[in-house]
Order: C-alpha cells, then structure tokens, then sequence
C-alpha cells in the first residue's frame, strides 16, 4: 500500500465520470486497511501539531459526494487522533435567511480555517453549483438583482460561477491555504444498498428521508453537475480528487495517505526555533524545576513526620 501512486486520484486533465471506478483493491485484506488507516491518521495528527507551532499555513480540507457516500464517517475516521484545537469541522446545510442575505460565497468564507489550523467543509461552496444546477429554482431564493426568473439561470450564469469559486480558491491559497477537494465516488448501486441499510436497521432509521429517493432518481443529472464542477476548477494550487467510494475502509485510508503524503513535502513545516536567550539557559531551567520538585517532596515529608 505504501507504494500506491496517488496522483491517479487526482483530477489534472478532462474527465468523464463514468469512466472512473469507484472501487479501488488495495491488494490487501480489511484489517490491514484500517491499520494502515490508524498508522496514517496518527502520523497526520503529528504533523498537524508541528503545524499548530509553524502557523502559516491553514489547511482547507473539501468533502463532496452523493448523498450514502459515506462523508460523516469518513471525517470522524480520518480525524480521530487530530487535538481537537487543531481542526474544526463545517457541515453546511440549506442556506439560512441571514447566509441568503450575503453572496453565496460568504457563509464558506468566514468558515475557513486559521493558520496552523485545519478546516473540514462537510459539503462545500460546491453545492452552488451541485445542487442548484439540479434544481435552478433554487437561485432565485438567492434574491439576485439580475435573476428574476429560471430563464436568466443561463450558462453564462454558471460560468461566472465557475469563475467567483476560482478566484476564491485562488484568493485563499495565496495568503497560505492549502486546499483538498475530495469527491467520494461512489455507483448508484451501493448507493440502493446503503439506503435499504438504512431502512433496515432501526437505529440507522432516522438518517432516511423519502426525499432521498427523490434526489436519487435525479441521478444523471448530478453526476453531470459534478462532472462539470470537476473539470471547471481542477487546478494545481486546488486540485479535485475522485476517491473510489464503494468500500469505506479504502476510501478512508486513500483520503488520509494523500493528505499525509502531500503535507509532509512542505518541508519548512517545523516547530520554531528557540531565542538564543531561553536555549542557552535551559540548564538552568531544568534545575530551578528540579530544586522545586525537591523543595515540594521535602514539605511533604515533614508534613507526615508530625
């Protein structure tokens, strides 16, 4: 598994989706998967404190996938063994009254992560161009000065789109962003399992909505809507990774190998160098601990002598 080649999960050309797999054989079994998984998410977790230290760099991590693609648990896996100061973790739902208020970029914006932090979008500013390219009715709650009616929802529209999420991204990684965008890949028959799953077992009831069977038969047409958002800004400082999703374990393991893999070649992550001042006297300081460590052991001592 240490010998995977990562770069084909990432998206640096044209793609179509029905071309990529979504299932991907690590040529081993499932134990040593989720091994790997905790060896990776531990080392991750260590890199995250020396970035906590370093601090100028923030990471943006990016999670979209069809609904059953298994986003909730992927994050709670890869990130189990991060100091919870050290990432912070989004779900954006429908936009709220005051987030409808702003442009649609606004509520992402004031969510991204502080230097020496990471930062996890559970659905992301993507949605704008997902699930309202699905459903274009959805724009006009937006309240737009120039959109009135579906038919001003036009390609030109979408591309400006495209362009507003571009600059963003741009924007954000020159001022020390290093941006992930996960796409968990998964077919539409694992996503028919995964639903009857959840219809089965009562304590996975409460996750189903029949309104899930809605989107679901609305299938192709997000799978465009991604296809396109893809293709449309896939780029070297934000690149797009399609992650086979149809085994969770292997969607896991692969989401955490990449980050570690592509975080540990920013070698001037290191925790910061001590003032001369406090490294020429750290004998001193360990002594002035020692004596007190002393002084504290002997008042105890005499304490129970009496």
């Amino acid at each position: 598994m240490d010998k995977l080649d990562l770069k084909h999960f990432r998206i640096d050309s044209e793609i179509e989706l029905k071309n990529k797999a979504t299932s991907y054989s690590l040529e081993t079994n499932g134990k040593k998967v989720k091994d790997a998984l905790k060896d990776t998410r531990r080392k991750l977790g260590k890199w995250q404190d020396k970035l906590y230290a370093h601090s100028k760099y923030a990471v943006l991590i990016c999670i979209q996938g069809m609904d059953t693609a298994g986003k909730d648990s992927l994050i709670r896996e890869v990130f189990k063994d991060f100091n919870s100061r050290g990432v912070v973790v989004h779900s954006f739902k429908v936009p709220t009254s005051l987030e409808l208020k702003h442009d649609f970029l606004w509520r992402h914006y004031i969510a991204l992560p502080a230097r020496g932090k990471f930062g996890v979008f559970n659905r992301t500013h993507y949605e704008n161009v997902l699930v309202t390219r699905v459903h274009p009715e959805y724009i006009l709650g937006e309240n737009l000065p120039d959109v009135t009616k579906l038919e001003d929802i036009n390609e030109d529209f979408w591309e400006d789109r495209f362009n507003s999420i571009r600059d963003f991204e741009k924007h954000i990684s020159e001022n020390g962003t290093l941006i992930f965008k996960f796409f968990l890949h998964i077919s539409k028959e694992e996503q028919r399992q995964r639903l009857l799953r959840r219809l089965n077992k009562p304590g996975k009831n409460w996750k189903f909505s029949p309104g899930d069977l809605k989107e679901r038969a609305l299938w192709d047409e997000y799978q465009t809507a991604y296809e396109t958002a893809i293709n449309s800004t896939s780029q070297p400082h934000a690149p797009w990774y399609i992650i086979p999703a149809d085994d969770k374990d292997t969607a896991r393991y692969l989401v955490a190998k990449i980050l570690y893999d592509v975080l540990t070649e920013y070698k001037d992550v290191q925790e910061p160098e001590l003032s001369p001042e406090i490294k020429n006297n750290l004998e001193e300081y360990r002594e002035i601990l020692k004596k007190r460590n002393l002084i504290i052991t002997f008042l105890k001592f005499k304490k129970l002598c009496r």
